[in-house]
């Protein structure tokens, strides 16, 4: 089972110095973890839900602990994406298979993988595809989820 037939495509993504404020009004407005940090359609990083909970000031947190996340302060609008994203992300091609892509989540303890062809990014696999692509393998008279 291929992934490209599995993947989210177009994906949402942002660019390294987008700001961690517009990347969670993203999130929010399409409802994904996850967003590729790109850069003229290449993957350069990552950002997900838990590192913009982590950089976001909060009323909970105390303020010396806010000062040494956020070196710019505690304003998300000024804090940048690529401050908080992880670099060096694993990807995968689209022909590439769902069982490659579901022992790397598991291994590296990952919810997505951006999927690029050529260098370029062309889609995003997360958890939610491949639960979608197991009840397709063992219910394939389900009303599955997927292709969309």
């Amino acid at each position: 089972m291929e992934i490209e037939k599995w993947m989210k495509h177009p994906v949402y993504s942002v660019k390294p110095l987008d700001s961690i404020q517009h990347a969670r009004e993203l999130m929010m407005q399409h409802r994904v973890n996850q967003l590729p940090v790109v850069v003229d359609g290449r993957v350069v990083g990552i950002v997900t839900d838990r590192d913009l909970r982590d950089a976001f000031p909060s009323v909970f947190d105390s303020t010396a602990r806010r000062e040494v996340k956020s070196k710019s302060g505690t304003n998300p609008s000024e804090i940048t994406v690529e401050m908080v994203m992880t670099p060096n992300v694993l990807t995968l091609g689209p022909k590439d298979s769902v069982g490659t892509a579901v022992q790397v989540m598991r291994n590296e303890r990952i919810g997505a993988i951006p999927i690029v062809d050529a260098n370029h990014l062309v889609g995003i696999l997360t958890r939610s595809d491949v639960l979608d692509a197991f009840v397709a393998l063992v219910d394939p008279g389900s009303s599955g989820q997927r292709p969309l």
